[in-house]
């Protein structure tokens, strides 16, 4: 991926599919495209050390189809996030997120992620030595609070620390975390949304584009939230049901013809031809895909089916068109 190929800055008034740890990888990225033509895509979150000390730059790599894509970096050194940045302008990406909402006992380790809440200064410094390093958008997601740090005082002071060097996007997860006590997953459903805060943000920083992420499952909340703030950010819904996406490209994007699943399938089956011929098994695309005839007659044979025969050692994509025979698609 070169420079060329980067979009022009994307809008602030948008919907993203959030990154998902072992979830939106380059493979459901393009999956996930096919479905909705104007989402912005990110990549799972990548540490500085990954990259600059792991050398593992490969996993930089995507597919041209996917932009608009933003790649999400764990790190707190800001020359470290600099030299990240700039991996990211020079591969194409068209967007560079901070990691400040993660709660994972392995990232606190690392001391990024949701724990840098408490750092607004150091985030702040990072922002500051990106901006510099690159010209496209540098943004932050994060919570609205961590542990007992959850006054709205507590965000009102950690987002204008970082605003104040130039960050304009904070994506906000409306909920805190708790960084002791919680596991991942419980923290992505057991501390209560809280979206009256999120709101309240924009009404005190109008200037900046503030994006709602959180429990997003329907349109109706999505359209109720973009009638206050600038966007919005879905993530177990776009990846466990992804044909909701077709229903924002038509509600929210207002595009005329989406594809049906079945022309969904139709167009990765020349993208999964090239993956087999390159030796990515079968499994590694198909594990994307079985959400989506969710609710549909034969659902859970397409799934079956997938998982069955995925992982055999000579699948391919027969195994896909066996599980399309047993699906309607409405």
């Amino acid at each position: 991926m070169n420079e060329s190929a980067r979009h022009s800055p994307l809008p602030p008034h948008t919907v993203s599919v959030a990154p998902m740890m072992g979830w939106t990888d380059r493979h459901d990225r393009y999956f996930m495209r096919q479905i909705s033509p104007n989402a912005l895509l990110y990549t799972v979150m990548l540490t500085t050390g990954a990259l600059i000390y792991g050398k593992k730059l490969q996993i930089l790599d995507y597919n041209p189809e996917e932009h608009p894509v933003a790649l999400q970096l764990g790190g707190s050194d800001p020359k470290d996030m600099a030299t990240c940045a700039k991996l990211a302008r020079q591969y194409g990406y068209d967007e560079v997120n901070i990691n400040c909402g993660c709660p994972s006992d392995r990232v606190q380790r690392g001391s990024f992620g949701a724990c840098l809440m408490a750092e607004p200064e150091v985030v702040a410094e990072s922002v500051d030595a990106m901006k510099q390093a690159v010209d496209i958008p540098v943004t932050v997601k994060t919570r609205i609070g961590i542990d007992n740090q959850d006054s709205y005082d507590f965000l009102l002071n950690f987002v204008g620390k970082i605003a104040e060097k130039g960050c304009e996007t904070f994506i906000i997860h409306a909920r805190k975390a708790w960084l002791n006590g919680l596991s991942p997953a419980e923290n992505r459903t057991v501390p209560p949304l809280d979206y009256a805060r999120v709101y309240q943000l924009k009404k005190d920083f109008p200037q900046l584009n503030i994006i709602l992420n959180g429990g997003i499952k329907t349109i109706e909340t999505i359209e109720e939230a973009l009638e206050k703030l600038d966007g919005v950010m879905i993530g177990r819904e776009a990846y466990q049901n992804p044909y909701f996406m077709a229903e924002v490209e038509r509600r929210v994007f207002g595009t005329p013809n989406v594809k049906s699943r079945d022309e969904v399938i139709e167009a990765m089956m020349p993208y999964i031809e090239r993956c087999l011929h390159a030796g990515t098994p079968l499994k590694d695309i198909t594990r994307h895909m079985l959400g989506l005839y969710q609710g549909l007659p034969g659902a859970r044979r397409w799934r079956r089916i997938l998982s069955e025969e995925a992982y055999k050692p000579a699948a391919n994509t027969n195994i896909v068109r066996l599980a399309l025979r047993q699906v309607a698609d409405l």
